[in-house]
């Protein structure tokens, strides 16, 4: 019967206990205290969730000094331990000789090994109780999962395998599938709305009911504007770090948008290049316009129309634009600096297809450009995919938090805002 971990890779222990607590309503078999919450809490961290009841996990991921922290955490409370692959063979034995006195088990995590079959069959040899074959969140953000390895490693060793990275209701069956005797979900539950069901969710996968929900994975194009669909701008800002973000933008018609950019320069009021560019965009392409920040108009309603029936997937004119309340009328999304009467000139002055500095904000052709209500985020082309799974991850611990809110918390609290303040 495969067990059930869930990963507690809080900052706050708070949130981490009332996760736990959910989690245990859910059925999960292990508590784990994660690396984050070990770092941030302590050793305090691993005493508390052993009051629940519930076998715990120290992910401490040792490297050096395995004597010292495996008996620090074992006498915390905690029943299994674990130590890192790459750590040096003396570090592993002597992790495993201090958890046996103390009646604990070591785990070895094989996350980044170069060579993870080979080496888990010489920790096994060590003496160690499990190892885990662990794909990371940040090579999560890039679409890798565990399954590659995991059936590799189980077949090399007579020791429980544990699986860890990405898993969620639809990965669960075939990770069961391929070897893994414990199966470690991080995000698939903690992030839920609802923890307890979650958890049920994932135990009843395990057990071969298979699920529909996807959390991070590689994507076609239609599946990238799928993912960019489900994030906000915000979201998007978040995942790159509260950069590529445009704001103070006049928003003036459609939906949402979400398409690759396609790039022109031209002159106040000169809007010739702005409308040969229609020409040369493909369909679903956002026409990015950099008119240098000017006030004579070099868009406007006729040009809306043939962007509408070519299939364009919006515009965006860092400068003027007038016809507003014409433009308004045609369902697709258009986006300036300002709305103005006078137009210019069709002279010809500029580039297409040509990178675009804007305030600090790079955007180059075939970028990735989705807008909303706040704003546009700029997602660089060769980054895509990482930054619409670490977008979805944003929305997702906001969505938990927004829960937590709703339950009678504040912001503030959720966050224990004063404990975390820059310190200076």
């Amino acid at each position: 019967m495969p067990i059930l971990q869930v990963a507690l890779d809080f900052m706050l222990l708070d949130r981490a206990l009332k996760a736990a607590k959910e989690a245990i309503e859910g059925g999960v078999d292990w508590l784990e205290a994660g690396t984050p919450l070990v770092k941030s809490a302590g050793m305090d961290a691993v005493r508390k969730l052993s009051a629940l009841g519930k076998p715990v996990v120290a992910d401490l991921k040792i490297m050096d000094v395995g004597r010292v922290e495996v008996e620090m955490a074992a006498k915390s409370g905690a029943k299994i331990i674990t130590v890192l692959a790459l750590a040096d063979d003396e570090t592993i034995r002597d992790s495993v000789e201090a958890a046996q006195k103390y009646g604990a088990s070591i785990m070895v995590d094989l996350i980044n090994h170069p060579a993870p079959e080979k080496r888990a069959k010489e920790v096994e040899k060590i003496g160690v109780d499990y190892v885990c074959v662990h794909v990371g969140v940040d090579q999560q953000m890039h679409g890798d999962n565990p399954l590659a390895v995991l059936e590799k490693v189980a077949a090399m060793v007579n020791i429980p395998v544990a699986a860890a990275g990405g898993i969620n209701a639809m990965l669960a069956p075939e990770v069961v599938e391929k070897g893994a005797e414990i199966v470690i979900v991080g995000g698939a539950i903690i992030k839920a709305p609802d923890i307890a069901q979650a958890t049920r969710e994932i135990k009843e996968a395990m057990h071969g009911v298979k699920k529909s929900t996807a959390l991070y994975k590689k994507y076609s194009k239609d599946e990238l504007i799928k993912a960019f669909k489900l994030v906000s701008s915000s979201n998007l800002s978040d995942a790159m770090h509260r950069k590529n973000a445009i704001g103070s933008l006049i928003k003036l018609t459609g939906g949402k948008m979400i398409g690759r950019a396609f790039t022109v320069r031209t002159f106040d009021g000169d809007w010739a290049k702005p409308v040969e560019a229609i020409e040369q965009a493909s369909k679903g392409d956002v026409l990015v316009i950099d008119a240098q920040d000017g006030n004579i108009a070099v868009w406007g309603e006729l040009a809306t129309w043939s962007s509408k029936i070519k299939g364009l997937g919006g515009i965006v004119v860092l400068g003027a634009v007038r016809d507003a309340d014409d433009i308004k009328k045609i369902d697709i999304p258009v986006y300036a600096r300002r709305i103005v009467p006078n137009a210019g000139e069709p002279k010809g002055f500029g580039e297409i297809g040509i990178e675009i500095n804007y305030n600090g904000v790079r955007i180059r052709p075939g970028d990735w450009v989705i807008g909303d209500e706040s704003g546009i985020a700029i997602v660089p082309k060769e980054r895509a995919v990482e930054i619409a799974n670490r977008a979805l991850d944003v929305m997702e611990h906001e969505n938990r938090v927004r829960e937590e809110i709703k339950r009678g918390s504040t912001l503030s609290a959720v966050m224990e805002l004063q404990d975390w303040e820059v310190r200076r």
